[in-house]
């Protein structure tokens, strides 16, 4: 489905879908219409529960509305804005601000590495949002440059995609029993399986910076067991660009939890 006629579906009575914006592994998220208030907004389709028992099924998909809920009431200029929550067709279906501009990702894609001042600039911005994430307990998990929108014109700064976050004592949002998340981009500690926490998100922010200083991150391989190895094992050489931010970008590179920089920390660096 890609754009629809006058007889577009209509979500929870309220929101008509008019095209289709994107499709990943965890969801489609469509552009559509608030016929209550008339404005246009996003609604991601969040796909869990398909090919599960129904039992099981039912509970992931209500697991899924509770703590999408959560992640809905973390309130910062730079993560994307939950307006609703629902479900339709035994699916459960998030409703955001349309964020008009592009992904960091594209940006990168398009124009090359980012200044050292611009990149400053996002680091910052990204670090208000997880610092305000976690306040309320909820991690990221898969904080990389596609999951970064660069509103136009102002380039304001927007996380979204909490697809795969995780709530503290939770379970993931569409937890299907594999690995969720970028490996380029994951922190040690969830590689090996012990965990994750803040920690885990500010390490994936220092990774994201060097992809946005030189364009590629310091552990892209050509297989997967190679980024593996190099997250967990290989020499960590941020790139001759990140050498303004150097200080920080190393701290958050630090692999042993205890010892990584914290969001207060990297702030003042």
């Amino acid at each position: 489905m890609g754009s629809f006629g006058a007889e577009s579906p209509l979500i929870a009575g309220r929101y008509r879908l008019d095209f289709r914006l994107g499709r990943g592994g965890m969801g489609t998220v469509w552009r559509a219409t608030d016929e209550l208030l008339q404005r246009h907004v996003a609604v991601k389709e969040i796909h869990v529960g398909e090919g599960l028992p129904e039992s099981d099924a039912r509970s992931q998909r209500e697991r899924t509305l509770r703590e999408a809920r959560t992640v809905a009431q973390v309130r910062h200029p730079s993560v994307v804005v939950v307006h609703d929550v629902v479900e339709e067709d035994e699916r459960p279906w998030i409703v955001m601000e349309l964020i008009v501009g592009r992904t960091l990702a594209d940006r990168i894609a398009a124009e090359g590495s980012v200044p050292p001042r611009e990149a400053a600039r996002i680091g910052l911005a990204l670090l208000g949002a997880l610092r305000e994430a976690h306040r309320h307990g909820v991690l990221h998990r898969d904080l990389k440059p596609a999951n970064v929108l660069l509103e136009a014109p102002a380039g304001r700064v927007v996380l979204t995609d909490f697809g795969v976050a995780r709530m503290d004592g939770g379970t993931t949002i569409t937890e299907s029993g594999t690995f969720v998340g970028s490996p380029e981009y994951t922190a040690p500690e969830r590689m090996a399986g012990t965990g994750a926490g803040p920690e885990s998100d500010l390490w994936s922010l220092g990774v994201l910076l060097c992809a946005a200083l030189s364009g590629r991150t310091p552990f892209q391989q050509d297989s997967l067991g190679g980024v593996l190895h190099a997250v967990m094992a290989g020499d960590i050489r941020p790139p001759e660009a990140a050498r303004p931010l150097l200080p920080a970008i190393l701290g958050l590179l630090e692999r042993d939890p205890a010892r990584r920089m914290g969001a207060a920390e990297a702030e003042g660096r």
